[in-house]
């Protein structure tokens, strides 16, 4: 049971994660014209329209914020989840095994490069996380800047000015390419727990799709970084 919980809490992560990416390449999008608050319109960045947007989506059925504390609540239950699935799967490994080797076959596809790092994989991916929030969401649009030819709030200059730090971009490479690492084998473990790999087609079938989500995720959030840094995305 405890599989299919990690199973289905890791896919909750994976939708997340190209939602997300979808958002972060909105870097690309430059500016837009919207309407200002007091009447007439404004060029905003798009970003920070996209990020406004997720603010009022739903309403006015929700309050302001309303889905976007939906899905903060869902995606902290699923990495909770995921996280217990994971420490009790290995602590009763661990137990069984003797502090064994895992695998005996050297050939079989779970001792993939992407099998070897899931654990420590996943330490890297939550102090990311923890980092990441604590950058962006509490340092970055928890405290936006004022844009004082508009006077409106904007997030984007504090991800431009982030990105432009080789140490901010070496940390999130590396995060992001141990992510990959993890999407690329818990993706085609996921569903092997959840009974569709049921015959080798099918399994190749899987795997392939496994490394496409995987490459996908991690050049989409590394597009927007790289190009600031190297000067094609600028303020």
């Amino acid at each position: 049971m405890r599989k299919f919980w990690m199973a289905l809490s890791g896919l909750i992560m994976v939708g997340y994660l190209l939602l997300h990416m979808y958002g972060n390449l909105k870097m690309f999008s430059g500016t837009k014209v919207v309407d200002a608050p007091g009447g007439g319109t404004q060029e905003v960045y798009a970003y920070d329209a996209y990020a406004e947007h997720l603010r009022v989506i739903g309403d006015p059925l929700l309050p302001e914020e309303g889905l976007l504390w939906i899905i903060r609540v869902v995606l902290v239950l699923a990495i909770l989840v995921h996280m217990w699935s994971a420490f009790t799967l290995w602590s009763r490994a661990k137990k069984a095994s003797g502090g064994s080797r895992r695998y005996a076959n050297n050939k079989a596809i779970q001792r993939s490069y992407a099998s070897y790092t899931m654990r420590w994989g996943g330490v890297t991916i939550a102090l990311f996380v923890l980092y990441h929030l604590l950058h962006f969401t509490i340092g970055g649009a928890a405290n936006p800047v004022i844009d004082t030819a508009q006077g409106a709030q904007t997030i984007f200059p504090r991800v431009v000015e982030s990105f432009q730090n080789p140490l901010v971009l070496i940390s999130y490479i590396i995060a992001m390419i141990a992510v990959g690492l993890h999407i690329r084998h818990g993706f085609w473990s996921a569903f092997a727990t959840l009974g569709a790999n049921t015959s080798i087609k099918a399994r190749a079938i899987w795997n392939t799709v496994a490394i496409i989500i995987a490459l996908v995720i991690v050049l989409g959030f590394l597009a927007g970084p790289i190009a600031i840094f190297f000067g094609g995305i600028t303020l």
